[in-house]
């Protein structure tokens, strides 16, 4: 099992295969001494002959760029600190579907709900539930589903083999054919 080596490690590699290429060694004893491919050794050559020792050194990786630059970033947390009521929605309830919506009105850019999740929490955000109840949450329905509904459903699902959702399984005994 082959060790997963960390991005200095990498760079080390490259630039000893620069230096054994650069002495005249051949690509394939290079790939046997490192241990890597002949195909990385013939990209590692490449980039050697066109930008010399200095190309085989590993470029920091920045990964992609924000598409929220630090203005746009404060405008979304002040919108959404002002809360979902006063961006004209019927309740207070941020979700991450309205949080991308709010996204590309005051910004143009269109972001998944995974990207808006990712988002809020690298700006700090993070999921709750709401404190209180809905407005318009009927307790007498809620009652009745919980003392009736409920039991009916849960009686349901503990009917045994004979219920239509299990497999019948047909036993022959000694009745066979054949």
């Amino acid at each position: 099992m082959s060790k997963r080596l960390d991005r200095s490690e990498l760079e080390a590699r490259r630039i000893e295969a620069g230096k054994l290429l650069q002495r005249g060694v051949r690509p394939a004893e290079v790939a046997r001494r490192l241990r890597v491919s002949r195909t990385s050794v013939g990209r590692w050559q490449q980039t050697l002959t066109s930008g010399g020792q200095r190309s085989l050194r590993g470029a920091p990786r920045t990964g992609r760029p924000p598409l929220l630059d630090a203005n746009d970033q404060k405008r979304l947390i002040a919108a959404l600190k002002a809360g979902a009521l006063a961006q004209g929605y019927s309740s207070d309830l941020w979700t991450l579907g309205r949080v991308g919506k709010l996204i590309e009105t005051l910004t143009g850019q269109r972001y998944s709900e995974s990207g808006v999740w990712r988002l809020l929490k690298r700006l700090g955000f993070s999921s709750q539930r709401p404190a209180k109840r809905a407005m318009q949450r009927d307790e007498t329905a809620v009652r009745q589903w919980k003392t009736k509904r409920w039991p009916a459903l849960k009686k349901g699902h503990q009917r045994g083999p004979d219920h239509h959702l299990h497999r019948r399984v047909r036993h022959l005994g000694n009745d066979r054919i054949g």
